[in-house]
């Protein structure tokens, strides 16, 4: 294969999987890794498809057109750095790199300057969807110049997910804006998922049936409750794999497997990117925030088991008494997730100024539609929303949405409510809840805060009767 389409470093999952569906696409391939191990199980399941492997980086380049198209799908951090090392004694000017890994965008904004002046482009991609996505299409957000993205358009936009035909490929935004999406991406997920989680809690300590020996409702029973959400306006793939998930029995013990796995949920970094870009760019992300403070939380098990004995249940079981029921935790699901897509757009919205990233939102909320482990109905009204207002900062403001969360923000308050009645932790609702009625106030308690600043740092304030900056000389007076 002397002329192959595209080449792959990284074998493993991802990797393999996504460079099978390019061969199936009807692209030929060629891929690389140092595993042997790897490069045989690509070649066993590329049987009959224009795929192969190769035991070194020479050869790979050997075997690709020119100008190349190479994508790396390895661990973000020093293997990528290594791995263009590597590259580039072997490439000439105008081949192409593609970085398909969960990297930091400042990374890829370096790595991108670095290759330019080696005369190599370089592309920042964020793809979703996992394993199965990689196999059979998934979402791929593409950053950089969009001439070199032109270069890759044909083979990245065929192995996409599609939705009424359209590829879930497209080109985001300049520089490091693929990264950067996809961060946003996996934040916006942090927030779905711990809200879902949240809901699973409220739902089996809710009306729990006499076979549950009155104290927990069944997985199975809230199976199906999730599976009839997605029937609806929460269809989406995180409720769908809810449902599936608490159907799930553990074959060594025969009890439902969610109830045998360990309490303390793992994190790779894109959640706290997330929070800490978002503070760089003074866009609050509550939601989001709290989705990664509780996984935090969540991994000092030892010390929650320790403190759980010294602080006893508040209120009594079950929830019952604060007229909390699945139709009133269903809506304020659903206005929590609008919200979590809120806080993620404005953040897009507010790093496309910020970055000059000119990220394209109609195009963002498309691709999300298929592919992506964010993907839901919803996806479509808020590309709705964002092709009436292109310039929209905040989805809440939007037709499409406000009358709607206006109307939720009532069971929103009935949840967390609900829930600090009894002692339940449900941080993601509460924030949800908070981060609506603070932006829906006409008037926050900040001009305290500002006094406060005065008095002990003459930090100055603006009045509420007219123009200028003003500061106190002597509070006590």
């Amino acid at each position: 294969m002397a002329n192959a389409e595209f080449g792959m470093v990284g074998l493993g999952t991802m990797g393999r999987n996504f460079l099978l569906n390019v061969a199936e696409n009807g692209f030929a391939a060629v891929g690389y890794d140092l595993d042997a191990d790897k490069r045989d199980l690509l070649e066993q399941e590329g049987a009959g498809l224009p795929v192969k492997a190769v035991a070194d980086v020479a050869t790979l380049v050997a075997s690709l057109e020119t100008p190349r198209r190479i994508m790396m799908l390895v661990p973000a951090g020093p293997i990528v750095e290594s791995v263009i090392n590597e590259l580039l004694p072997h490439l000439e000017p105008g081949d192409i790199i593609i970085d398909g890994g969960n990297s930091h965008f400042p990374d890829t904004t370096r790595r991108e300057t670095f290759l330019k002046e080696h005369g190599i482009a370089f592309l920042g991609v964020g793809v979703s969807g996992g394993e199965e996505g990689a196999r059979r299409g998934p979402s791929i957000m593409i950053g950089g110049d969009p001439a070199v993205y032109h270069r890759v358009s044909p083979i990245l936009e065929a192995v996409s997910a599609k939705i009424n035909g359209e590829p879930c490929a497209a080109h985001v935004g300049r520089g490091s804006a693929g990264h950067f999406v996809k961060m946003v991406h996996n934040g916006i997920e942090y927030a779905m998922m711990q809200l879902i989680a949240e809901a699973y809690d409220l739902l089996r300590r809710s009306e729990p049936p006499a076979s549950a020996g009155g104290q927990f409702a069944s997985n199975d029973a809230i199976a199906e409750i999730f599976a009839e959400w997605n029937r609806g306006r929460l269809n989406s793939f995180l409720i769908e794999i809810t449902s599936i998930a608490l159907r799930k029995t553990d074959l060594e013990t025969g009890n439902s497997l969610v109830d045998m796995i360990l309490d303390t949920a793992g994190q790779k970094g894109t959640g706290k990117w997330t929070s800490q870009a978002a503070m760089d760019l003074g866009v609050p992300i509550p939601a989001i925030d709290s989705a990664v403070t509780m996984r935090q939380i969540s991994a000092q098990k030892a010390f929650r088991e320790k403190q759980s004995s010294q602080f006893p249940p508040i209120g009594n079981w079950p929830i019952d008494n604060c007229q909390l029921d699945e139709k009133v935790i269903e809506s304020a699901l659903h206005n929590a997730f609008i919200a979590a897509y809120a806080q993620g757009f404005a953040m897009l919205q507010a790093a496309s100024d910020e970055m000059n990233f000119e990220l394209d939102m109609v195009e963002i909320a498309k691709i999300w539609r298929g592919g992506c482990i964010i993907r839901a109905a919803t996806l479509e009204d808020i590309r709705a929303a964002f092709s009436d207002e292109p310039k929209l900062s905040n989805l809440i403001a939007s037709p499409h949405f406000r009358d709607e969360l206006a109307a939720g923000r009532e069971d929103l308050g009935r949840v967390v409510v609900a829930a600090a009645s009894v002692g339940v932790p449900a941080m993601a609702f509460a924030a949800t809840i908070n981060y609506l009625n603070a932006f829906t106030s006409e008037r926050l308690p900040a001009n305290l805060i500002q006094a406060q600043r005065d008095y002990f740092g003459a930090h100055t304030y603006q009045r509420t009767d007219r123009e200028g900056t003003f500061h106190t000389d002597d509070w006590e007076e």
